[in-house]
């Protein structure tokens, strides 16, 4: 494993194994990653647009897709790519979902070092008409500069107390 040294020294990169010794290898996804440095945790994301529309009412392909788009965001607003995700969980509604989100991660992953996942079917999201939500955890070196989009401190506790009392939560 190239990049890890003894003693708690930092990792020169996230480390993915697909296949660990005495596990069968996943369907696009690593059984553990790991790395060192600053952690970001981005909520679920579901198919809303920058309007908070609905993107693809009823199509599970048009709401995989956004809700990458979305992930893609969140990302970069903290100075992350999905190259810095170690772990996705799916949320869907019906496991026939699965495929069209499999088909969305795997456009913006490297096939080859994919991130930890878990897939669950739920009995429903927080509103009807989402199929999908996924949430991501990534970690960038400690030293990377945050990203500079969003709102920090009391303007994004205000903007999400307001968020979710408007729209309900998605969590």
């Amino acid at each position: 494993m190239v990049g890890i040294t003894n003693r708690g020294a930092p990792l020169s990169e996230n480390v993915h194994l697909v296949a660990p010794e005495g596990l069968a290898p996943g369907n696009g996804y690593s059984h553990v990653a790991w790395g060192t440095g600053r952690t970001i945790a981005v909520s679920g994301q579901v198919a809303f647009d920058e309007k908070g529309e609905l993107v693809g009412p009823g199509d599970p392909e048009a709401q995989a897709r956004q809700v990458f788009e979305n992930l893609g965001r969140a990302l970069a607003a903290a100075g992350a790519t999905f190259a810095d995700v170690l772990k996705l969980t799916f949320y869907v509604t019906d496991r026939d979902q699965l495929p069209a989100l499999r088909v969305a991660r795997d456009a913006v992953i490297d096939t080859e070092r994919p991130p930890a996942s878990t897939a669950m079917v739920v009995a429903g999201l927080f509103r009807p008409d989402v199929l999908v939500e996924v949430d991501a955890l990534a970690v960038v070196p400690a030293d990377a500069p945050a990203g500079t989009t969003g709102t920090t401190g009391a303007a994004a506790a205000t903007s999400t107390a307001t968020a979710a009392t408007s729209e309900g939560s998605s969590a």
